[in-house]
């Protein structure tokens, strides 16, 4: 079995990866340079699934992965939360006091902004992954670099962690989305079931089998005055909570969005009628994924 991430090994969506497959299933991550890669090997049937961030907590929503979600052949089948630490890693041996550069991720090293400048002798490099900061100084064989990464990151490339928990933010949450082929059975419990019982879910542990209870869906309205109240107005009468609605430009159609929202609701019957009724009201209404709210 295959999953796909965005990123080199070691990072949070390697961690994601592992945290939310069943213990003793087994599984290959196949790292990916792009986010489009991810989703053209789930299509081709290259990958079994994907791991993939959609919102953090302080940065916000990844935008270019609601959009793929919408163009692409794929459903959500899985979501979880993943807590984000940010380690200060380095060559074994390596002293603090001989690092000059700490490369990362752009959205790493501002979250790490308190103590990049408690250590203004450490200039901030913007690098292109945060696990991929670690494995380029171990290769390159750095004395005087140290990536900013998950502890994975050290793990995986034989890194160690000079300083651990850097992060300006203890309540730092990355939401991840287990993405798969339409028409594939998922991975390790990850199937799509319309009835109220849910799948069953091996991460709940023996015995559970948690409720399939969020749907998110892509819709979007007439470019007329109410439009969108009207939409929003029949989820409401439907009884599902809307928990998140984000909104993306069409492409083509200047100042026309589709939008994104995230529904809870309490059996497969409320969320079947809250979608009938969206659909009399939109233009278009795209299901993106039913599964078991983390």
């Amino acid at each position: 079995m295959k999953v796909a991430i965005q990123g080199e090994l070691g990072s949070n969506s390697h961690m994601a990866a592992l945290a939310m497959l069943a213990p003793g299933v087994g599984f290959q991550i196949v790292a990916c340079a792009s986010s489009a890669e991810v989703f053209e090997r789930v299509v081709a049937g290259e990958v079994d699934g994907a791991v993939l961030p959609i919102e953090n907590s302080l940065h916000g929503s990844v935008a270019e992965h609601f959009d793929l979600l919408l163009s692409q052949p794929v459903r959500i089948a899985r979501e979880s939360l993943l807590r984000v630490r940010h380690n200060l890693i380095a060559r074994p041996g390596v002293r603090l006091e001989e690092i000059r550069r700490a490369m990362s991720h752009p959205v790493a090293l501002s979250q790490c902004r308190r103590w990049l400048g408690a250590h203004p002798e450490i200039e901030a490099v913007n690098f292109y992954d945060t696990a991929g900061s670690v494995k380029q100084l171990m290769a390159a064989g750095w004395g005087d670099t140290a990536g900013i990464a998950p502890e994975l990151a050290a793990r995986q490339y034989g890194g160690e962690v000079l300083v651990a928990g850097i992060e300006d933010h203890i309540e730092n949450y990355t939401r991840f989305h287990l993405v798969v082929r339409v028409g594939s059975d998922g991975i390790g419990g990850g199937s799509n079931p319309t009835s109220d019982e849910g799948p069953s879910d091996p991460s709940a542990g023996p015995g559970r089998h948690p409720k399939v209870d969020k749907a998110s869906v892509a819709f979007s309205v007439a470019h007329r005055p109410g439009t969108l109240v009207l939409a929003l107005d029949e989820l409401a009468r439907a009884g599902v909570n809307l928990t998140k609605i984000e909104s993306r430009p069409v492409p083509g159609m200047p100042w026309e969005y589709v939008f994104f929202v995230d529904l809870r609701f309490e059996s497969a019957g409320q969320i079947d009628r809250a979608l009938e009724a969206l659909g009399r009201r939109c233009a278009m209404v795209k299901e993106l994924g039913r599964y078991v709210a983390a």
